[in-house]
């Protein structure tokens, strides 16, 4: 047994480094994503709200990558174009025409507030996804139509509700298909999944403990592509958030066109790196999947460190949702063998602070 197996294979581990309870709500993650399935389909929203020509989400984090994992799943399926609008004012295009999505689930996010507000200058159809706030309040003041998340946690924890609620609000006015087939499949996945990757899995059967313990002391750098691109967002963000750890993310195939010249130097650095390939035999380009197997044997070439990790699955919801989960339990075990709690995040909240005491003039 190596010393990192008998860390993330001790009990004790997670009681002395997980004192805010972040496994609590990776365990779980399949039974929230269908609660939260379940109460966007019971939400209603006024009935013109579904012939909306194009849907705008504000979000930032953790409540951001919902929208960007909702953008892939509607592209997937839909004519209608899906933006994704992180900053502090609204994009010019809006109008009547234009349906407004405005998810921070503390309420209490600048930037969507700031844009949101700005949206209640405009003719465009709105509604907000919050567990509460000033977000909340400021809707609820204007008229405008508030689902109301009720799970309890740190907001990149409440993916489940930030993302199936809306799946559910938008499937029920009929802006996004969601197969039944499909859905079961996905919670099935999530569910032996997270048997499978478990804090009591040993080590030596456990791929997500295996994968923490190559990454220790090094940077990953996540490559991506097609349906898998969000993850490996949401992946660099848990590894920052949850680990304390710098990673980067780039996308096939543009990375082609670039980064794959620079594996070479500087040489301290690349003996340092894991790079790590998210894959999907049966839904990325096969062409991707070729350039794949160049950029490895490239790796190979330059004496790299790099691993593989393939999608579970057949549809596309279950292969992104199983991938997520991977990748959270990824950071979290990562986060035990840094030996630092994964809920914390001081640098956001010291940034946060300092804004608001620059705004406030003091």
């Amino acid at each position: 047994m190596t010393l990192a197996d008998s860390i993330l294979d001790n009990s004790e581990t997670y009681q002395k480094f997980d004192r805010m309870g972040m496994l609590r709500h990776l365990n779980r993650f399949p039974s929230e994503c269908q609660k939260a399935w379940e109460r966007g389909l019971a939400f209603s929203l006024p009935s013109d709200y579904n012939l909306a020509q194009n849907i705008v989400i504000l979000g930032m984090g953790g409540s951001g990558i919902s929208g960007l994992l909702l953008r892939r799943l509607i592209m997937m399926e839909s004519k209608i174009p899906v933006y994704v609008h992180q900053d502090y004012s609204l994009p010019p295009f809006i109008d009547d025409h234009s349906l407004i999505i405005a998810s921070s689930y503390s309420g209490n996010t600048d930037e969507t507030i700031s844009a949101f507000t700005e949206s209640l200058r405009t003719s465009a159809k709105k509604f907000v996804l919050t567990s509460g706030g000033r977000l909340g309040k400021l809707a609820k003041q204007e008229g405008v139509p508030v689902f109301t998340i009720d799970y309890q946690a740190p907001p990149r924890a409440a993916l489940s509700h930030s993302l199936f609620s809306l799946m559910g609000i938008l499937h029920n006015i009929g802006l996004l298909h969601v197969k039944t087939h499909d859905f079961t499949e996905t919670i099935k996945l999530l569910s032996q999944l997270s048997l499978d990757i478990a804090e009591t899995n040993a080590t030596n059967s456990n791929p997500a403990k295996q994968l923490a313990t190559s990454m220790r002391g090094r940077l990953p750098i996540i490559y991506s592509a097609g349906i898998l691109t969000e993850v490996a967002q949401r992946w660099k963000a848990q590894l920052n958030e949850n680990s304390k750890t710098l990673a980067f993310v780039d996308i096939f195939p543009e990375a082609c066109h670039n980064a794959i010249v620079g594996w070479e130097f500087p040489e301290s650095v690349r003996d340092q790196t894991l790079i790590l390939f998210l894959s999907s035999r049966s839904l990325l380009h096969p062409s991707v999947l070729q350039q794949y197997e160049a950029a490895i044997k490239i790796i190979k070439k330059n004496g790299l460190k790099f691993e593989r990790i393939e999608a579970q699955g057949e549809s596309p919801l279950a292969q992104i949702m199983g991938m997520i989960l991977f990748g959270d339990y990824l950071s979290f075990y990562l986060a035990m063998l840094n030996g630092v709690d994964p809920t914390p995040v001081y640098p956001i909240d010291f940034l946060k602070s300092y804004l608001r005491q620059i705004n406030q003039g003091t």
